[in-house]
């Protein structure tokens, strides 16, 4: 049993359709990464993809995300325990880690090969989770 810690989850009971609605924003996100040709864009999209899978597993269990500092590695976390997959956590921490690097500290450009590794990965947590 996995347990999710009130600081950063709240007990919730979802509608399929809000259910549906997360689903569909994963699906969103992950589209556009693979339909761009801007590595920062594919990067983007493809970090962002993964948060939300996470997000909609998490809330399949009955819990919303609170936004607390700190929350995205939470959701790595549970993610990985969902799926059964240590990967999510080592690559969705290094995608974590170049995003705030990206957005806090002036960052630096993605390269083509590293932003479709990344899109690649995603892809394949998407395929797992089955939302």
């Amino acid at each position: 049993m996995i347990h999710f810690e009130s600081l950063y989850f709240q007990k919730i009971n979802f509608t399929q359709g809000q259910l549906n609605q997360y689903a569909k924003s994963a699906a969103r996100d992950l589209k556009i990464a693979q339909e761009s040709d801007v590595p920062d864009v594919v990067f983007k999209f493809s970090y962002d993809a993964l948060i939300k899978i996470g997000i909609t597993l998490i809330a399949k269990q009955g819990y919303k995300v609170r936004s607390n500092a700190g929350h995205h590695v939470k959701i790595l976390e549970k993610l990985s325990r969902l799926l059964d997959d240590e990967d999510v956590v080592v690559f969705g921490n290094k995608m974590r880690q170049s995003h705030n690097f990206n957005l806090y500290e002036g960052g630096y450009a993605i390269g083509e090969k590293e932003s479709r590794e990344y899109l690649g990965f995603v892809k394949s947590v998407f395929k797992k989770a089955k939302i």
